[in-house]
C-alpha cells in the first residue's frame, strides 16, 4: 500500500468524524470549527488527487473567508441556547484540536511532495490541472461560463431587491430621504431667556 493511499485513507477518516461532529455537538462554534476541519480536510484529498486549483480555491474562498465570516456572526448572535458569554477560554481546547489535526494534514502533505508521483498519462495535463481549467473555462466553454455568470449576477440582484421590500410593521432604510435630509429640518435652535435658581430673570 503507497504512502499517498494511506493519507487518503487518513484523511477521509478525519473528514467522516469531522463531518459527524459538526451535526452532532450543540455547540454552534464547535459546529462552525469541525466544519473548517472538513473543508481543510476536502483541500487535502484535492491535493492527493492533483487538483491544486480547487484545493487552494477551497480553503481561500471557503476556509479562508465564508467560515471565518460565519465565526464571527455565531459569536456576535449571542444563541439563547447557549450560556450567554462564556468567554474565550471555553472554546479554546477544540480550537486548538482543529489547529493541531490541520497541521499534522499540512506536515503529511510537505512529507510525500519529495516522492517521485507517478507521471500524468495525458500528456496535455502535464503542465498541470490549473493551466487546464484555464483553458477550459476560458477557452472551450466559455459561453456556459459567461451564462453561469450572468445567471448568478441576476440571483444576488432578485436576492437584494426582495430583502428590501417593504413590509408591513417592519422598520426599514431609505438611502434616499436619509441622504436629502437638510440640517436646519433635523435641528432647531431654540433661545431662551437665563432663570436664576430663585426662577426669576437675572
Amino acid at each position: 500500500m503507497s504512502i499517498d493511499l494511506v493519507l487518503f485513507y487518513a484523511f477521509a477518516a478525519v473528514l467522516v468524524l469531522a463531518a459527524l461532529g459538526v451535526i452532532s455537538v450543540k455547540n454552534s462554534v464547535h459546529a462552525a470549527l469541525l466544519l473548517v476541519l472538513c473543508f481543510f480536510t476536502s483541500a487535502a484529498l484535492w491535493l492527493l488527487m492533483q487538483a491544486e486549483f480547487l484545493a487552494i480555491a477551497l480553503v481561500l474562498v471557503y476556509v479562508g473567508a465564508v467560515m471565518v465570516l460565519f465565526l464571527f456572526v455565531v459569536m456576535m448572535l449571542d444563541i439563547k441556547s447557549e450560556p450567554i458569554r462564556e468567554g474565550f477560554i471555553r472554546y479554546l481546547p477544540v480550537g486548538v484540536l482543529v489547529a493541531a489535526v490541520m497541521l499534522a494534514e499540512m506536515l503529511a502533505l510537505m512529507g510525500i511532495r519529495g516522492l517521485t508521483l507517478p507521471a500524468p498519462a495525458d500528456p496535455a495535463a502535464a503542465s498541470g490541472n490549473t493551466s487546464w481549467l484555464g483553458n477550459a473555462l476560458f477557452r472551450d466553454f466559455l459561453l456556459p461560463f459567461e451564462v453561469a455568470a450572468v445567471i448568478l449576477t441576476v440571483a444576488v440582484i432578485a436576492a437584494i431587491m426582495l430583502t428590501l421590500r417593504r413590509r408591513a410593521n417592519v422598520r426599514y432604510e431609505d438611502p434616499a430621504w436619509q441622504v436629502s435630509v437638510r440640517a436646519r429640518d433635523r435641528i432647531r435652535i431654540v433661545k431662551m431667556p437665563p432663570v436664576t435658581e430663585s426662577g426669576g430673570a437675572p
